[in-house]
């Protein structure tokens, strides 16, 4: 029964050497000297930030991409114990010692490392030779922007490790296993999708030539389909689900990106709203004191609002208006922004015992807390947008204008025609009983009459439905006082009951996934921005730190002699493929049908790769710059030792030929490395050069390289 304990256990490993030589050299050109500069370097002013955000655990939103890269950055904060204790401000300020910034540029630098290796072995995969794979992987490890991008707390570099990663998952089990590959390229920026798109194609294209192998079985080519299903749709989106939900649980504390979310949102935040919702009470009743919310959230957040000013007679423009009292929409929390709910057939403004909850389809009076007038509007044109009416809180100067203050609740989320208006959770509208205006806000800013407040019209429903138009109660409170002055005294009060306002994890997600789709900065000029036809020539660089009083200085370049390459090779691919199907359509073939096979997948993988990852930018409306080309470069630079391979197997016929065709390639990649090291000092920092030097780097007249004035 022990017999098998007579021999000893065994186990063998096959070490691939070039792989591991390969590796080490990347963790070497990559972490060496990482911690220089102790400065802030480029774009660490903006992602410290979110590693200082997620250190102390406050929200923010970030419309860059998913929060997997960003919680990739701080799991290296948190590994070199920062507190998040530093003030990102300035490019270039020197970290204070509480500052790890080894970890903090640990990961992005082990994930460019690890893109040395992962490039050998796509072409492995790929099936060319390992001497084309050792030089793909010799020019990612030589390739100057790439080394300068992972060095920094960047996430380019580990945008590119998963893009390349998902490639090589996707060629190893398509290959060696057909069961199973999946692909998490869009989980660290959403630029990484177009990758995801184009292996998704090529899956596709791939079991549609397996639906015509007659060898398959139904089932087999259905087992087929779902494991791809499986692989390339519900692990990545349960991924992408997860890293949301480790985000919103990490990120508990209120802070200054929360105030463009709904009131749910904020008041699901501990502090911020959350302390002043809690405990008010969840149903809007009769009597019920309440502030409304516009949900658009644009411009900026406000508050429907009023004030004992009125409308003036006549505008500049020499129009009319009511004279009434102005009704605004103000940015700040302030005690005019309270309403009391009012039933139109009581006089008494308190919550009765028990309270009348207001449903969906209930007609109500908006009673302004302070002044005790009555949200009105009337066919008299809105001061900055005289296509909508008027919206006023009503006087009676005992003229043929009546009061016209019934509204309609219109609850738009409801689950039914019979819901409860609910504080924070219900998105209203309010009808204007008499005309059908909607109560909306128009965003306009009014002139120093209406102290530069917003807004609000009646807007008629027949022009549409839009969020500018929907209404939520923010803070609520059940009135009990029916005296003026004592009422007044209430406003100022907080509110006794108890409700828990907390969201599910789904409505958080979709509510942040929204914002992060919808949400556009302010897009300014930068000194260092360029367009994408910029990109293909290096036309552009960037400067990323300059010491403070030597010529060292960290440019974002890439190594001339490879993108140039890159362009020849990418060139040549398309025109030597346009030749091959011109000639295959006449039924010549000039190379073996295996090689064409090869040829077409290689260019399908790295010619799709860079299309994907460049093209995009044409269409996109956002300031551009160098770095956002490095993940389509990095596909062509694959695609050098491919071309040459292939001309070298199919093209150069005699041995003389194929001698001097490799002389030209050590030759050339001999020029590849003597520019690698000729841009060493701008791509590490160091040593610092002289203004000679510097002048000299200055290869093109585009090129800002940063000369101190003596």
């Amino acid at each position: 029964m022990l017999g098998f304990l007579r021999k000893p256990v065994v186990v063998t490993a096959e070490i691939n050497m070039n792989l591991v030589a390969l590796t080490v050299m990347g963790l070497i050109s990559r972490l060496w000297g990482l911690s220089y500069p102790r400065a802030v370097v480029f774009d660490e002013v903006y992602y410290g930030q979110f590693v200082s955000l997620y250190m102390k655990r406050i929200f923010f939103v970030d419309d860059s991409g998913p929060p997997f890269g960003h919680m990739l950055l701080a799991l290296g904060g948190y590994l070199g114990g920062f507190d998040g204790n530093f003030l990102w401000n300035r490019i270039g300020a020197e970290y204070s010692m509480n500052v790890p910034v080894w970890s903090l540029r640990l990961l992005p630098a082990l994930a460019g490392a690890l893109c040395v290796p992962l490039a050998y072995q796509i072409l492995v995969e790929l099936q060319f030779s390992h001497c084309a794979a050792l030089g793909a992987a010799l020019l990612i490890l030589l390739e100057n922007s790439l080394i300068t991008q992972s060095r920094f707390m960047l996430l380019e570099s580990v945008l590119i490790f998963f893009i390349l990663l998902a490639v090589l998952s996707y060629l190893n089990w398509i290959v060696s296993h057909p069961f199973g590959y999946s692909c998490v390229t869009s989980l660290v920026k959403y630029m990484g999708l177009f990758t995801y798109m184009l292996l998704l194609a090529i899956a596709g294209l791939h079991f549609w030539h397996m639906i015509g192998d007659q060898n398959l079985s139904n089932v087999s080519l259905m087992c087929h389909f779902l494991a791809r299903g499986l692989a390339l749709i519900i692990i990545p989106v349960a991924m992408y689900l997860s890293f949301f939900y480790v985000h919103l649980t990490l990120l508990y504390r209120s802070g200054p990106h929360d105030q463009i979310m709904t009131s749910a949102f904020q008041a699901s935040l501990e502090g911020g709203l959350a302390r002043i919702t809690q405990g008010q009470p969840l149903e809007v009743a009769y009597g019920s004191q309440i502030t409304l919310r516009n949900v658009l959230g644009k411009p900026m957040q406000c508050w429907l609002h009023s004030h004992t000013n009125t409308y003036p007679i006549r505008y500049e423009n020499g129009r009319g208006s009511s004279h009434q009292q102005q009704v605004t929409c103000y940015p700040f929390k302030d005690v005019n922004n309270w309403w009391i709910v009012k039933d139109p057939g009581m006089q008494q403004l308190v919550v009765s015992n028990p309270p009348r909850p207001v449903r969906h389809g209930h007609i109500v009076q908006l009673v302004h807390g302070i002044t005790t007038r009555y949200l009105n509007t009337h066919d008299v044109a809105a001061p900055l947008s005289p296509h909508s009416q008027e919206v006023s809180c009503y006087i009676d100067y005992n003229i043929s204008m009546p009061a016209q203050n019934l509204w309609r609740v219109e609850i738009v989320n409801r689950e039914s025609d019979t819901d409860v208006w609910k504080t924070i959770l219900s998105e209203v509208r309010f009808v204007h009983v008499n005309t059908s205006a909607v109560l909306k806000l128009s965003g306009a800013s009014l002139p120093e009459w209406g102290y530069r407040q917003l807004e609000v019209v009646g807007e008629k429903l027949s022009k549409g439905y839009h969020q500018s138009m929907v209404w939520n109660v923010e803070e609520h409170r059940y009135g009990k006082s029916q005296e003026q002055k004592e009422r007044e005294v209430e406003l100022h009060s907080p509110t006794q009951m108890d409700i828990s306002k907390n969201l599910s994890f789904m409505a958080k997600f979709t509510e942040l996934q929204w914002k992060i789709l919808t949400l556009k900065n302010e897009d300014t000029e930068h000194k260092y921005s360029s367009s994408a036809l910029d990109w293909i020539t290096m036309d552009t660089n960037i400067a990323y730190w300059l010491h403070p009083t030597s010529g060292a200085q960290i440019h974002l370049l890439g190594n001339v002699v490879t993108w140039a390459s890159a362009n020849i090779a990418a060139l040549v691919y398309t025109c030597l493929s346009l030749w091959y199907l011109i000639r295959r359509r006449r039924k010549i073939y000039d190379v073996p049908e295996d090689a064409w096979q090869l040829w077409v997948s290689a260019g399908g993988i790295c010619v799709g790769g860079w299309a994907v990852n460049y093209l995009p930018f044409f269409l996109m409306e956002k300031t551009l710059f160098l770095y956002h080309y490095l993940p389509a470069v990095t596909f062509q630079i694959l695609l050098i030792p491919i071309v040459l391979q292939h001309l070298s197997d199919h093209l150069c016929r005699s041995l003389l030929l194929k001698s001097m065709f490799s002389a030209l390639i050590v030759a050339w990649f001999s020029s590849v490395y003597f520019v690698y090291c000729t841009f060493r000092p701008v791509t590490y920092g160091e040593p610092s050069l002289s203004v000679t030097e510097l002048k000299d780097l200055r290869w093109k007249d585009s090129w800002n390289i940063l000369i101190r004035k003596q």
